[in-house]
């Protein structure tokens, strides 16, 4: 199955705070289901700055130590791409605004990410899905 790594706090909030966008500088033509990966790595300063932005959208995070990293934590359906020069909402301006609806956490996959969009064995995820 597709699957992309996304930085935390952002991962976190699109499985479990309703964030319906995800910027990136480049568009994606697939739409259906991929995979959210939670990246290894984050640093604090980072982190903070995020943390600083979702509380901006009245979304409270959990501390950084307690937040999942380097694993497969749910799945989102990806409906849109578009660029926008204008920040909106979850969208910041001058990126390509990715659409996302239906998140679903998943039983952690441990997995280790890559750049770009990524294949998960379908057998892992099979078995995640249905515990």
């Amino acid at each position: 199955m597709k699957a992309l790594s996304v930085r935390q706090p952002w991962a976190w909030a699109i499985i479990y705070a309703l964030k319906n966008v995800e910027n990136r500088g480049w568009p994606i033509h697939y739409r259906g289901d991929i995979l959210i990966h939670a990246a290894k790595t984050c640093t604090k300063k980072d982190y903070q700055l995020a943390r600083e932005f979702c509380h901006s959208m009245g979304v409270v995070t959990p501390e950084l130590i307690s937040l999942r990293r380097g694993q497969v934590i749910g799945i989102v359906t990806i409906v849109d791409c578009k660029f926008s020069q204008v920040a909106s909402g979850w969208g910041m301006p001058e990126q390509y605004h990715w659409k996302l609806e239906n998140p679903r956490e998943i039983t952690p996959i441990p997995y280790i990410g890559r750049l770009g969009i990524f294949e998960v064995p379908d057998e892992l995820v099979r078995s995640a899905i249905a515990s």
